[in-house]
Parts: C-alpha cells; sequence; structure tokens
C-alpha cells in the first residue's frame, strides 16, 4: 500500500521549511516537495539583519540551518521535482510529480513562495539575463564597475541598492512615486550613500540595446517627459508574484492570485493550509513567513487530532 504521509509541505522556503521543522518534530510524517532553491527568497537575500536574536548574516545560511533543522527532526525533503495535479479533496490528499509519482497525505500544506514581479515593458525578454537581473545577490558581481540602474521604492530595492554599491561605480534608483514605501533606516542609509542618485516619480518606459543592454527608456509621470539613461544593467525590485498558477481550480484564490487564508491559515478547503508569500496578507518578511509557517503546522496538527477522533 503506498505510504501516506500525515503531512506534505509544498515549497522549502522560510514558511515551507518553519512547517516542516514543526510537524517534523511533533512525531508526525511529513514531506516537503519543492520545485526551486531550498530556501525560497531566503538565498536571494544578501544580508538578513532583523531576524530577532540572529546576528546579521547571510539569506543562504538561515536556509540551511532551517533546512539541517527539519532533516534532523525527520523530515524528508524531495527537491527539482515538478508537480503535474493536485488531489486536495477528501481526507487522503494527493500531489502527482510529472515523473509519475504520486504522494499521499492526510493534510497539505502549501508554501511554494513567489518570483520577482516583472515591469512587462519592450526589451524586458530580450535582454532578461543578459542586463535584466531580478537578485542583487546573484548578479551583482557581473557588474562591478559599471552603472545600473535599480526598479523601486519597497525595502528589497533600497537594501540591494546599497548592496550594489558594493561593486558598481554608481546606482540610480528609479521610483515611480515622491516617497518612498520601505522602512526608515533602508531609506537613510540609501541616501547617505555617495555611489546612489535618486530619479523619483519615474517609470522605466523601454529597454534598449543592440545585443546588449544599453539605455533605458524614462518617463517623468508628472510632465510626461522622456529622458534616456546609459547603463551597463538593470536591477528589478518591484515586488513579487505568488506561485500559485498551479492551484487556480484548487483552492480559493483572490484577484491578485494569493490564496485566501483565515488567522489559523486554514484555506477553503479541509485539511489544506496555506503559509508565506503565497497567501493574502500585507507584509512578506521572512520572519512573517516563519509565523505563517508555525501557524500552519500547528493547525495540520490540530485538524490530525480532529479526523482521528
Amino acid at each position: 500500500m503506498d505510504k501516506v504521509f500525515d503531512v506534505i509541505i509544498i515549497g522549502a522556503g522560510a514558511a515551507g521549511l518553519t512547517s516542516g521543522i514543526y510537524s517534523s518534530r511533533a512525531k508526525l510524517s511529513t514531506l516537503i516537495l519543492n520545485e526551486g532553491a531550498i530556501g525560497g527568497q531566503m538565498v536571494l537575500t544578501n544580508e538578513i539583519a532583523n531576524y530577532p536574536g540572529v546576528d546579521t548574516t547571510k539569506g543562504y545560511v538561515v536556509a540551511n540551518t532551517m533546512k539541517k533543522q527539519a532533516k534532523e527532526f525527520g523530515c524528508l525533503i524531495k527537491s527539482n521535482i515538478k508537480i503535474k495535479r493536485y488531489g486536495l479533496e477528501g481526507e487522503r490528499k494527493s500531489v502527482e510529480l510529472e515523473d509519475g509519482r504520486i504522494f499521499y497525505s492526510k493534510t497539505i500544506i502549501l508554501s511554494p513562495g513567489g518570483k520577482p514581479r516583472p515591469l512587462n515593458i519592450p526589451g524586458e525578454d530580450t535582454f532578461k539575463g543578459t542586463g535584466i537581473s531580478y537578485c542583487a545577490t546573484c548578479d551583482g558581481d557581473f557588474f562591478t564597475g559599471k552603472e545600473v540602474v535599480v526598479v523601486g521604492g519597497g525595502n528589497s530595492a533600497l537594501e540591494e541598492a546599497v548592496t550594489l554599491t558594493k561593486y558598481a561605480t554608481m546606482v540610480t534608483i528609479v521610483h515611480q512615486f515622491d516617497k518612498f514605501q520601505a522602512f526608515k533606516h533602508a531609506v537613510e542609509e540609501a541616501r547617505r550613500n555617495p555611489k546612489i542618485r535618486f530619479v523619483m516619480e519615474s517609470e522605466l518606459r523601454e529597454f534598449i540595446g543592440n545585443g546588449v543592454l544599453k539605455k533605458v527608456s524614462v518617463e517623468h509621470l508628472p510632465t510626461g517627459e522622456m529622458s534616456e539613461i546609459t547603463i551597463d544593467g538593470v536591477f528589478i525590485f518591484v515586488g513579487y508574484m505568488p506561485n500559485t498558477g498551479s492551484l487556480k481550480d484548487t483552492v480559493s484564490l483572490n484577484g491578485r492570485n494569493e490564496i485566501i487564508v483565515d488567522p489559523d491559515m486554514r484555506t477553503n478547503i479541509p485539511g489544506v493550509f496555506a503559509a508565506g508569500d503565497c497567501i493574502a496578507k500585507k507584509y512578506r518578511q521572512v520572519t512573517t513567513a516563519v509565523s505563517d509557517g508555525t501557524i500552519a503546522a500547528l493547525s495540520a496538527s490540530e485538524y490530525l487530532k480532529s479526523i482521528a477522533g
């Protein structure tokens, strides 16, 4: 007979790994199925400086520690897989992979995370990976001694802009509003950096080049005036889109394709929970993802007790 896990967790980011730690430590048979890099967005974060009780450290270090903890408690992790379909109704849930393997469980925790939101303007597809990046930690070194543009006004944009000054000679932040949405300390750190300049109330309209990215076209929104900035690369930090495309016909999603959950991380399907960047919520931090993952695991455990009678 096929093994039925107590819990299957989809995704091994901060939320998924935390759920794995809690559920496996509670002696629940736990499987994490992960399509991308273990650690999710943490791996793309150069430094985590505001995780309570932890000194400033690299994102991948936190991710590796979480993975180690989960495995030590008995959590099974399968990476580099591709999910074909879900069977979430009924008491026995299933997850089928594209290679034909099917895994069964009594509960499911959905934590597939998100991916960088593109600008969807001309030239983006052409220069993606050859001048356009969504990860300063991954690609900053390629722009040593060069000039780059950072698009965005949130914490990620400003923090990564500061990181990029370790490599680039000049970083230009282009933001659509006259004020930043980032925390005050992130704004102040960026403004103090002599290698960062600001182009406010503006949006990129086109990426320009001939085989190699050379310029960006920028519109000043209040006046409609167009200009061009000569650069070597562009880093885009305008938020994330939830990785919920394969879940559209299963759990309830909102207009932004985020999974709708209650305070206990329950979805509209009994025994199915969700956590992390894929759910509908206001704030997305490592700490909030860890909180979501904790609640989802505890709720799943409570659900298992209820169906056990």
